[in-house]
């Protein structure tokens, strides 16, 4: 394997990277994507997990055990926990892969046109970087749900603009190694254009080191939703998300320990997988972190 930085890996050598990625994992990243497998299949088809009815209320089992019948037990209106947190599981990968996408995305634009724009820009966006950074990114988020109020789309616009900063930061030293590379170098004494730099040069040497930050970034907004949810300033009950369980489990943790016990573990189960995936893959191809 080559010792270059990733973003200067040339790009006929990234199915080897990924392949050598592979051969150098070792049992806990197999275990890790078979966590991450399943929590994509529970957010595919949760019915063929979990058949009952997330939202079925059923009095006369409130607060059943865990059992054959109930695998995860009831909660106080007697609705199977199982089916609640395999049905959340799509509502809370999807805040947060959006969360970690609008972070990215923002990140990327900044990042990049910090290099594209010349001295003048690059200053401009580093010093808006640092008022972003002058504020926590839990702060951030709570001033845009603030705005525009709770709910899961807000969950993952708060937590992406929250990250955001840390990833642009990354992202600006990535694009600033390829950007003095002797290849863009040569590629702007033969007079090809910025766009076509940017676009056949730049994006694709930067965004292989992106996807450690990818996975990373994943777990790490799960649980900041989750955490959001928690709060109340998220998703709310009765819908099933697995920070809604969190939240509606509060009250009767001494009763019915298995309404946090098995949500919980769930959290920590898939953040704890995509961080030794987004790991494995940040040894292997370099890159960094957000906040």
């Amino acid at each position: 394997m080559s010792t270059l930085p990733a973003a200067l890996v040339p790009r006929e050598t990234a199915r080897g990277a990924y392949a050598f990625a592979l051969s150098q994992a070792g049992p806990s990243f197999y275990l890790a994507l078979g966590v991450i497998a399943l929590v994509l299949f529970a957010a595919m088809v949760p019915h063929v997990l979990a058949p009952a009815d997330p939202y079925g209320i059923d009095p006369a089992h409130a607060f059943a055990p865990p059992s054959s019948t109930y695998w995860f037990g009831t909660d106080q209106s007697g609705r199977d926990t199982f089916s609640r947190v395999v049905h959340g599981t799509r509502v809370s990968l999807a805040v947060g892969v959006l969360a970690i996408s609008i972070a990215l995305v923002i990140g990327a634009a900044l990042g990049i046109g910090a290099i594209m724009g010349g001295k003048w820009v690059d200053l401009a966006v580093n010093r808006l970087i640092d008022v972003f950074y002058a504020f926590p990114g839990l702060i951030l988020a709570l001033i845009v749900i603030a705005i525009l109020g709770p709910s899961a789309l807000t969950v993952a616009v708060s937590v992406g603009v929250g990250s955001a900063a840390g990833y642009a930061r990354i992202i600006r030293a990535q694009a600033l190694l390829v950007f003095r590379s002797d290849y863009v170098m040569a590629a702007r004494a033969l007079g090809h254009p910025a766009r076509w730099i940017l676009l056949r040069t730049i994006i694709p040497n930067i965004s292989r080191p992106l996807l450690p930050l990818f996975t990373l970034g994943v777990g790490q907004t799960i649980v900041w939703a989750t955490g959001l949810s928690f709060l109340g300033l998220g998703v709310q009950p009765p819908r099933a998300e697995w920070g809604a369980l969190l939240a509606d489990s509060r009250n009767y943790t001494a009763l019915a320990w298995w309404l946090t016990v098995f949500p919980g573990a769930t959290i920590a189960a898939t953040g704890l997988a995509l961080t030794v995936v987004g790991r494995h893959l940040e040894s292997t191809f370099g890159g960094g972190r957000g906040r």
